[in-house]
């Protein structure tokens, strides 16, 4: 599917899943050459900025979050001309509609007085997408703040697979965003030679936005390392203290079953067996290294 907006002079094309057919008229509408075309009709696993004639090509993969949850990275080819973008996507990606939504109402050149043409776009549209990832970003950080407050309530075992899903989210956000800060790099030049010096300051404005991302997730790993740790310690130490009073509980009956088995042995001259209140007896004096042993481990702060 493809959708066409027109802003000026500027043309964003912008191709969901497109045919066979879809990419063959635009290869022909916009003279794009036919190795970058059979390129659209299929996902790229590797990144890439490629400048064929007077068009540069560039793939980035960008990590989402729906609902709290991680879905796979998404990728986006960009085709950036003088005066039109083409982006080519495999899946429906929200920021793309609010985008469309700026564009149509001329908002976007209003608030980019110089966006003359398609690397104008292709910024204002990455500044976007790196918008929705710094929101993710603070979702995994409201995440991490409910799982902290849950750990120092003493839901310390559930937060172990909270922590976990979370870690996953943040490992998968840095790696599709680290192969971003080499291709904004192999942009610029590029970009200069094909649009002027001046667009340099509208790449490195990109790659600040990129730097702040990575610090983010770069603090979001610290918390989470943290966290964990945190989140271990309490488990190791309830464990460690459920071992402790099972420890002392075995050692306080131990001898109270040694006793129980003397006793119980079937012998002619068994003492205290066989007179009268015999088994009170040997209750009591049960009772009494029970206590006796119950009183020492308290004292020693081993209870």
């Amino acid at each position: 599917m493809i959708t066409r907006y027109v802003q000026r002079n500027l043309t964003w094309i912008d191709c969901l899943s497109p045919t066979a057919a879809e990419v063959r008229s635009l290869m022909h509408e916009f003279d794009i050459d036919p190795l970058i075309a059979e390129e659209l009709l299929l996902p790229s696993y590797k990144p890439k900025v490629e400048k064929l004639g007077d068009l540069i090509y560039i793939i980035l993969h960008f990590p989402t979050l729906r609902n709290g949850r991680q879905t796979p990275e998404q990728e986006i080819d960009f085709i950036i001309g003088k005066h039109f973008l083409i982006t080519t996507r495999y899946e429906n990606i929200d920021p793309f509609h609010t985008f469309a939504k700026i564009f149509e109402v001329e908002a976007l050149l209003k608030k980019e007085a110089h966006a003359t043409h398609g690397g104008h776009l292709f910024v204002a549209l990455v500044r976007n997408l790196y918008q929705a990832i710094e929101n993710g970003c603070t979702t995994m950080h409201r995440r991490l703040r409910d799982i902290e407050e849950r750990i120092f309530s003493g839901d310390e075992r559930r937060m172990v697979a909270g922590l976990s899903q979370v870690g996953r989210s943040i490992h998968d956000f840095r790696q599709s965003m680290a192969p971003h800060e080499e291709m904004l790099k192999s942009f610029e030049p590029v970009g200069t030679k094909t649009f002027g010096s001046e667009f340099a300051y509208y790449v490195r404005d990109l790659e600040g936005a990129y730097e702040r991302i990575d610090r983010t997730l770069d603090n979001l790993h610290g918390s989470l390392t943290e966290l964990r740790e945190t989140n271990n310690s309490l488990l190791s130490t309830k464990q460690n203290e459920i071992m402790k009073t099972f420890t002392v509980m075995a050692f306080i009956f131990l001898p109270l079953s040694f006793i129980a088995g003397l006793f119980g042995m079937n012998t002619r001259n068994n003492p205290i067996v066989g007179t009268a209140h015999d088994f009170w007896i040997i209750v009591g004096i049960m009772t009494v290294l029970a206590c006796c042993f119950f009183i020492y481990f308290r004292r020693k702060d081993w209870l």
